[in-house]
């Protein structure tokens, strides 16, 4: 038996990044918050009709996010959705350690 050679690598944390997308760490936040936002659904056991009134979403825009199509929403229509699902939002800005600053997501 031969040992065979992993035809895998370790990925950055950031898939985006990974694939070399200009826009990367934009696209890492919005799936972040897209993601928390499904998670939420779920959680509050909303169907995506429901979730869609709440958000002032059409469900066809819900669905689209449970299939990881948030491209063409915005980062603020993002976050209002996360604020209509019941989570504040608190934007902390500080001077950073790079020569051009990070946006993160970090939820508590």
């Amino acid at each position: 038996m031969t040992q065979h050679q992993a035809d895998y690598e370790i990925g950055s944390g950031n898939v985006f990044a990974d694939l070399d997308l200009a826009d990367a760490k934009e696209l890492q936040f919005k799936a972040d918050i897209a993601a928390r936002i499904i998670g939420t659904i779920d959680l509050l056991g909303l169907n995506q009709t429901e979730a869609g009134k709440r958000m002032n979403l059409p469900q066809a825009r819900v669905s689209a996010l449970y299939n990881g199509k948030f491209f063409n929403i915005s980062e603020k229509k993002l976050m209002e959705c996360l604020n209509r699902l019941g989570y504040d939002i608190e934007i902390s800005i500080k001077p950073s350690n790079h020569s051009i600053g990070q946006l993160t997501f970090s939820a508590a």
